[in-house]
């Protein structure tokens, strides 16, 4: 199998208490397990579709044949996704952008406190299961932007820096159906290390 359950650089209890410790694990070990499980299963109907790297399948989805295009954006998605969001987390990281991503942010937003109050509401106003982006485009641009379900914002040309996951089963657990709650909360184990990597890189 091409893709595997990638493990967390922290422990399950490591974002307490803002994320709990049995979301992480059943979140991890069993949601992200089961995208991943079904990227494999769905990747084997075309086995050379394995060749290829994940982005460029979300990025491109046209190259997929339809019988399981759908499928892969889904499962594709969820891998990909979340896989972004466990790096976007961390109990001891990059707690504020560095340069060059936070003049970017300055440029977009005029402060980071401006970012995230837009970022915020937007992740509240979530109609349904999905995600809210910071992402960039080709010019380095940053915006925010809103996707259903496991939809990547590959598909619609920008390049997701950091990303939070918005479905229930995020943060059901702890915060049952008080999503704002959760939202308030997750800045304070935002990582931003990652998305800096992401926003340097070509």
């Amino acid at each position: 199998m091409k893709y595997v359950l990638k493990p967390l650089s922290y422990s399950y209890d490591a974002l307490e208490p803002y994320i709990d410790a049995r979301t992480m694990e059943i979140h991890h070990s069993k949601h992200y397990q089961g995208y991943v499980d079904k990227l494999n299963e769905t990747l084997l109907k075309v086995p050379e579709l394995l060749e290829k790297d994940l982005e460029e399948l979300l990025k491109n989805p046209n190259v997929v044949p339809a019988e399981i295009r759908q499928d892969v954006i889904n499962y594709g998605g969820g891998v990909y996704n979340h896989e972004l969001f466990w790096l976007n987390m961390s109990p001891n990281g990059l707690r504020k952008p560095a340069e060059p991503l936070n003049a970017a942010i300055l440029k977009a937003f005029g402060s980071y406190e401006n970012w995230w109050g837009k970022f915020a509401l937007a992740a509240k106003g979530k109609f349904g299961s999905g995600w809210v982006w910071l992402v960039k485009d080709k010019n380095q641009n940053l915006s925010i932007v809103a996707t259903s379900n496991q939809d990547s914002p590959l598909a619609l040309g920008f390049y997701p820096l950091l990303g939070i996951d918005v479905w229930e089963h995020a943060y059901y657990l702890k915060y049952q159906n008080r999503r704002a709650e959760y939202v308030d909360t997750w800045i304070n184990v935002i990582d931003w290390q990652e998305a800096l990597r992401r926003f340097q890189q070509a």
